[in-house]
């Protein structure tokens, strides 16, 4: 076992494996192989192998054999496989990424103790050197009222506080105005008048030192104008209308409205969401904050702050307040926003049929698979030599050293098994990261919590070639998070945790089963209602739940229950018996998919 980490030299990501076509000469009669490479855009592309950049002449077309022009076809065949299950509905996600350093962003008003102390700790505490900037203020142009800016943050006793003013771009520009900003912990913009943050930083030195800053970890916040120049595009103001400009975007993907109840702002909000329909609307009330760190948003303080979103994939707007100590997700947010406004959000009004082409799935309910289980995904995976690999992404990091469904494949006979796992996209886009999926029998994944596989593999080179493993003929398996990822609907995906069914943003799976919602730990955890509700909201799909120590063993459209229990199938065109909604078919029992019944 080895763990794939290798980083491409030189080539180019997001290419599905070349495909040979035949021979080509040149006008001198020198024989160029040419392959077709389709990027993930689906644009099919000729390239004669070893001959960029040069300026032959148009090549003559060799006549292809007989062999050659078969497994051409299969191979164009198996491309457009790959490409109709990976491409069906898929939208590309919005390019996240954690914040580097912390913010804090509060609604005007009192600034209330714990929002500055929370400010203050994250600034470093005793050992903060906090540069303050109330340019947003008239009265910053004061000399006398310097003290009025410092005094709150001087009573905390930081290691230092300076304040930073200017309106002349030219000496925000300069090298000496933002000397302070170089040692700085923590940066806090007071309130005023927004567009005169932007008029004199924007674009300046000043902004270049206040993104380093950021970017090693120091702390910026800000009240009233100084929330609101978190982010871009930035409320300059206007009542019911908001006028729109540009901030500095520390805070990306969000519009940030503020004294958001105190000034009756939500029309406002909601018509700069509708108008920028991908972004997300926080409106942070008076004497309350939001502490942004990571991906996680935590209120704080006396009111609430509301998350907007713009109407889309079937939704109406979202309007959504939370009190203290609510938690967020930064990235459900986003990715939420965009796929409401995406052309073709998810979920589709009519998915595909529950088929699967080509290959077999293993779907495994959780609570620990059995050796029947095991030993029918080697053999499908073409017996102990087959080579394995194990996605265990869905674990938190660090990983562990010994990775128990590692560790159970062996003891069940499989013989070549390697472990593929990265946070990165950018490293899951690398094509020699996943080289070894190009040869892959089997896939298994891990379980833990689905929505890491998203964040990690999602629209990636890697899934494609996960997809491509399956259009090969092979297997993929996978227990608990490994179950519903597998799903075209993926239940429980929420980040922050496992109990909403739907979580939008974190909804759509991988695709390996079309059609299909899979929940695992079903009967263990009771969870025949959450289904239920799930299908209610959703009634075009089949809904699927797999109970502990139980599978599914899926091929063409025939679903074989195999381990300790059973598994309930709900079909929403069918009228509950007794109450109960679901079918149940027990191991040794078989489920037709596609026309959604048993079969005897």
């Amino acid at each position: 076992m080895r763990c794939n980490t290798r980083l491409a030299q030189g080539l180019r990501p997001g290419l599905l494996s070349d495909v040979p076509s035949g021979l080509r000469t040149s006008a001198s009669g020198r024989a160029r192989p040419v392959t077709h490479a389709v990027d993930p855009r689906g644009i099919s592309y000729a390239t004669p192998c070893g001959t960029h950049g040069t300026t032959d002449p148009p090549p003559v077309t060799i006549p292809l054999t007989e062999l050659a022009m078969a497994r051409c076809l299969h191979l164009i065949a198996l491309t457009l496989l790959v490409l109709v299950a990976f491409g069906r509905t898929k939208a590309a996600p919005p390019p996240l990424a954690e914040l580097p350093g912390p913010l804090v962003i509060a609604g005007g008003g009192k600034l209330p103790d714990d929002v500055r102390d929370a400010f203050f700790a994250l600034a470093g505490k005793e050992k903060a050197k906090i540069v303050v900037i109330p340019t947003a203020s008239a009265e910053a142009d004061d000399p006398a009222k310097t003290d009025t800016f410092l005094k709150p943050w001087l009573a905390l006793k930081p290691a230092s506080v300076v304040v930073l003013h200017t309106r002349d771009r030219k000496v925000a520009d300069g090298p000496d105005v933002a000397k302070p900003l170089a040692d700085a912990t923590g940066v806090w913009f007071s309130g005023g008048d927004q567009a005169r943050l932007v008029a004199a930083y924007r674009g300046t030195h000043v902004e270049d030192e206040l993104r380093k800053l950021h970017a090693r970890g120091g702390v910026i916040g800000g009240t009233s104008a100084g929330a609101a120049v978190m982010s871009d595009p930035m409320i300059e103001g206007g009542t019911d209308i908001a006028k729109v400009g540009q901030g500095f975007g520390f805070l990306p993907g969000v519009v940030v409205d503020q004294h958001f109840v105190a000034r009756n702002r939500l029309i406002r909000l909601q018509g700069a969401i509708a108008d920028n329909p991908g972004s997300v609307g926080l409106g942070i009330e008076e004497d309350t904050a939001v502490i942004v760190r990571g991906r996680n948003l935590r209120v704080i303080g006396k009111g609430t702050v509301t998350v907007c979103l713009a109407k889309g994939a079937g939704k109406p707007e979202l309007v959504q307040p939370g009190k203290s100590g609510t938690l967020l997700d930064l990235f459900q947010l986003r990715r939420a926003a965009a796929n409401r406004a995406a052309k073709e959000p998810f979920p589709p009004q009519t998915p595909a049929p529950p088929v699967v082409e080509k290959g077999s799935l293993v779907i495994v309910g959780g609570g620990g698979a059995g050796p029947e289980i095991w030993k029918t995904f080697i053999e499908l995976a073409g017996g102990p030599d087959a080579p394995i690999v194990m996605i265990p992404s869905a674990l938190e990091d660090p990983l562990p050293p010994n990775i128990g469904e590692v560790a159970a494949l062996k003891r069940f006979g499989a013989k070549s098994i390697e472990v593929l796992h990265t946070r990165s996209r950018k490293e899951a886009d690398d094509p020699a990261f996943s080289a070894i999926l190009t040869k892959a029998k089997g896939v298994w994944f891990g379980g833990g919590r689905q929505w890491r596989f998203v964040d990690s593999y999602e629209g990636t080179l890697t899934e494609k070639r996960i997809h491509e493993v399956l259009a090969r003929g092979g297997v993929i398996g996978g227990s608990s998070a490994g179950a519903s990822i597998q799903s075209e609907f993926m239940p429980r995906g929420h980040p922050l945790g496992n109990t909403v069914m739907a979580a939008e943003g974190y909804e759509r799976g991988f695709g390996f089963l079309p059609g299909c919602a899979v929940d695992q730990h079903f009967f263990a955890r009771k969870r025949t209602a959450d289904m239920t509700g799930l299908m209610k909201l959703y009634p075009q799909y089949l809904g699927i739940g797999i109970d502990e120590g139980t599978a599914i063993v899926v091929k063409g459209s025939t679903a074989e229950v195999i381990g300790k229990t059973k598994v309930a199938f709900y079909d929403t065109r069918k009228k509950p018996e007794d109450g109960i909604d679901y079918e149940e078919v027990k191991t040794g029992g078989k489920y037709d998919l596609k026309e959604r019944k048993k079969l005897e």
